[in-house]
């Protein structure tokens, strides 16, 4: 997937200031695909450029005038091109996996304060989808069923983050029982 798909997708379901696109990234897509400020600018520019694009812009009385962005019929052209094409797995390249696979060579109590800080920030990223989520359930029955997918994007997540912080208590486990033989260890030299 590119930053240009997700941002097609947003405009989609509405028109939106590069400021609001920036928001949605940081509150909800987000969890899922990352962007940062300068990309999304960026990759708005591009969209316009190419003319899958539309730009409006919005008076604002005390700032600049805002610019409104929506998807124009060559960019839900495109969309509905990408949609069409397989999606390929994810691949995964996480720095922690890498720590914990050598983890015969460093002593195990630095895993275990690494595996505490990626557990906070897990359990930070469940409390927060799980909220999310709240506020799905407290829809009306019409409105739920209108953001199912989306509603299945954030169970996707949070199941996600449940078995991380499940396969975090596996690990913590194992380091702690590697800890208690190390420290044997030590005071039988």
């Amino acid at each position: 997937m590119s930053l240009r798909h997700a941002i097609l997708t947003l405009l989609e379901t509405e028109p939106a200031s590069g400021y609001d696109i920036v928001r949605h990234f940081k509150e909800s897509l987000g969890y899922f695909w990352n962007a940062k400020h300068q990309q999304v600018y960026q990759e708005l520019r591009r969209l316009s450029d190419e003319g899958w694009l539309q730009c409006s812009e919005q008076a604002q009385s005390d700032k600049p005038d805002k610019k409104v962005y929506s998807i124009s019929p060559a960019g839900r052209d495109e969309l509905r091109r990408w949609l069409a094409e397989p999606a390929a797995p994810n691949k995964i390249n996480d720095a922690l996996l890498v720590k914990l696979f050598a983890g015969a060579l460093v002593e195990p109590d630095n895993l275990r304060a690494e595996m505490a800080r990626h557990r906070a920030t897990h359990q930070g990223t469940l409390d927060s989808l799980l909220d999310i989520e709240r506020q799905y359930l407290a829809l009306e029955p019409q409105e739920q069923r209108r953001q199912r997918l989306p509603y299945l994007t954030l169970r996707r997540g949070i199941l996600g983050e449940r078995a991380w912080l499940a396969w975090a208590e596996e690990v913590d486990a194992e380091l702690a029982a590697r800890t208690d033989q190390t420290s044997a260890q030590s005071v039988e030299q």
